[in-house]
């Protein structure tokens, strides 16, 4: 394994130690609890958080700030979070503020468990609590550790649109409302051409060939729908923009987001190409491109590979997406 880390077991606390040293103004840290949130945490609204596995950055540890996330706490590499994170995390937010907190899930059985007990014990506290699941993933209806299909980078937005609207002032049902309405109008699908090494593992955690890809891959290495032969990269966006585009399905005139999302070890160079190929099947298809991302937003460490993502948008959602955001990783 060749990465730059100490003992593996204290990755992510070093990780977390450096993105708050680099952001001391603007951040606080709980490291008992893998917990960052805002040092200027709001009191009069309701709050947002969010915290799957480590090994996605920058989600979710990197999008806290005005506009995005109020507090994260995930888990270690590819780990739910213990329920014990969530749950001080959630007490932390509601402190001295009774409008709420809102938890935003990805649709994995652990983060499940572990959200929804620490959600019970806060509601016993007398917190309002919201839930928003996010499923995105078209690739497989069920896989490895899921309860339905995955969520992935689709959760972007969800978390830019719920955020905007929370700071605008926006009560908890409605954000619950917001949440579930963006999450319905995304779809994701994502290609792997290598694996990636958690630390604390110390091996890649999948084999795949030099010649081979993985159509549908989960961002925690989970298989997809079907291990294949590499290909030219406009057969493999004409595959994946298909999955994606006919899973709502989006239609002629509609007006979209997309997204070519980054793997972790995907060359932007390759990113961009992988967007223009897509950007044109989305003209062909009739679609208007109002918003466009092309980056790493919800990785799987060195992963080689790329997502697409595509929303529908209407008026409200395109102009929550618009609303400034400052985070120490500007994605948005």
């Amino acid at each position: 394994m060749k990465k730059f880390v100490n003992d593996p077991a204290n990755f992510v606390k070093e990780m977390f130690e450096g993105i708050y040293l680099a952001n001391k103004d603007k951040l606080k840290w709980v490291p008992e609890y893998n917990i960052l949130y805002r040092a200027d945490l709001p009191k009069n609204r309701v709050v947002v958080m969010q915290g799957s596995g480590s090994g996605h950055e920058p989600a979710h540890s990197m999008i806290v700030g005005p506009g995005m996330l109020d507090a994260c706490c995930p888990g270690n590499v590819f780990a739910a979070p213990p329920m014990d994170y969530v749950y001080e995390c959630t007490k932390i937010l509601a402190k001295d503020n009774d409008k709420g907190v809102l938890h935003l899930i990805n649709n994995y059985q652990g983060d499940r468990m572990a959200w929804d007990m620490a959600r019970e014990m806060a509601e016993a506290d007398g917190i309002k609590v919201g839930v928003v699941i996010i499923d995105d993933d078209v690739s497989v209806t069920n896989s490895l550790y899921t309860v339905g299909r995955r969520g992935v980078a689709g959760n972007f937005f969800v978390i830019k649109a719920v955020c905007a609207a929370a700071a605008n002032g926006a009560s908890l049902d409605e954000l619950v409302e917001l949440g579930n309405k963006v999450n319905s109008r995304v779809r994701s699908m994502g290609i792997a051409l290598t694996s990636c090494t958690p630390p604390a593992k110390g091996a890649p955690i999948f084999e795949i060939g030099d010649d081979e890809i993985e159509i549908g891959i989960g961002i925690h290495g989970e298989p997809g729908r079907r291990r294949d032969k590499i290909r030219p990269a406009s057969e493999i966006i004409d595959e994946v923009f298909a999955a994606v585009c006919d899973d709502l399905p989006f239609q002629k005139d509609d007006r979209i987001a997309l997204m070519i999302n980054g793997m972790g070890g995907t060359p932007i160079s390759e990113l961009y190409l992988l967007y223009g190929l897509a950007a044109k099947r989305a003209e062909e298809k009739g679609l208007t491109i109002a918003k466009n991302y092309v980056g790493n937003y919800c990785t799987s460490l060195e992963m080689e590979g790329f997502s697409l993502t595509m929303l529908k948008l209407d008026y409200v959602i395109e102009s929550l997406l618009n609303e400034p955001a400052e985070i120490p990783i500007r994605v948005f």
